[in-house]
This record gives structure tokens, C-alpha cells and sequence, in this order.
């Protein structure tokens, strides 16, 4: 792998990551929404991220990108508030299924994941640099 690839697999990560970060402010931004049905609840979502590498020999384009956006499969809050305005006929409001804590840890994790790839995108440069100097 050449050093210039470096830049396109980082390049990738930080895009991956990106819209990861973006995912969990969504999930966190409609995580106290309520509805009157089930199916209208707002549900989590989370990246699918893939690995592009073409083989051992020719790590060119190789990076990570998201195929998907998946739906969490968990059933949304159900809780009685016949007071509350979306309530149904029987009292009952339902709730995202969005865990803030987990969310919060998810975004540290895609944050952290984001600045290593700024790292090695500095030390990479560092290391062009440093090369380019030899011949003076």
C-alpha cells in the first residue's frame, strides 16, 4: 500500500464516521417523541458499515463506507398518560425506543474513531513531509 492510499482509507473512515455522528444526533433529537400508535414511534437507527478492500495484493480504493441505515427492532415505551395529548382511546402514549445513554456512548466511540483517523492523516502528512525534505 502506497502512502497516498492512507489518505483515501482515513478519507473513508472520517466520512463513515460522519454519518455515524449524524445517525446519533437524529436518534437523540427524537428521543423523547411521543405517538398514539406503535407504528408511528420513532425507532433507532445505526449505520452498516462495509469493508472495501479488493484483495491482499491490490489494496487500492480499499476504506469503509455505510451500505445501510437500519431500524432498531425494539418495541417503543409504552406508558399511561391519559392526560397527554397523543394519547390513544386507552390512556397510552408511545415513546421512541432510543437509549440516550447508549447514544452518548456511541457518539464518544464515533468521535474518538474520528480523530484517530485525523491522527494518521497528520502523521501521514508528517511523513511526506519529512521524506520530501531528505533530498535537500
Amino acid at each position: 500500500m502506497s502512502l497516498m492510499n492512507v489518505f483515501d482509507v482515513s478519507g473513508s473512515a472520517m466520512a463513515a464516521q460522519t454519518i455515524r455522528m449524524n445517525t446519533v444526533a437524529s436518534n437523540l433529537a427524537n428521543a423523547s417523541t411521543a405517538t398514539t400508535k406503535p407504528e408511528d414511534a420513532y425507532r433507532a437507527k445505526n449505520p452498516i458499515f462495509e469493508t472495501v478492500y479488493k484483495s491482499a495484493f491490490d489494496a487500492s480504493n480499499a476504506g469503509v463506507r455505510v451500505t445501510d441505515i437500519a431500524e432498531s427492532s425494539a418495541e417503543p415505551q409504552r406508558i399511561f398518560k391519559p392526560g397527554h395529548a397523543m394519547a390513544d382511546e386507552e390512556g397510552y402514549i408511545y415513546m421512541s425506543n432510543v437509549n440516550a445513554v447508549d447514544e452518548m456512548v456511541n457518539m464518544i466511540s464515533a468521535s474518538r474513531s474520528y480523530q484517530s483517523s485525523v491522527e494518521v492523516l497528520n502523521t501521514s502528512k508528517e511523513l511526506l513531509m519529512r521524506t520530501l525534505s531528505l533530498g535537500q
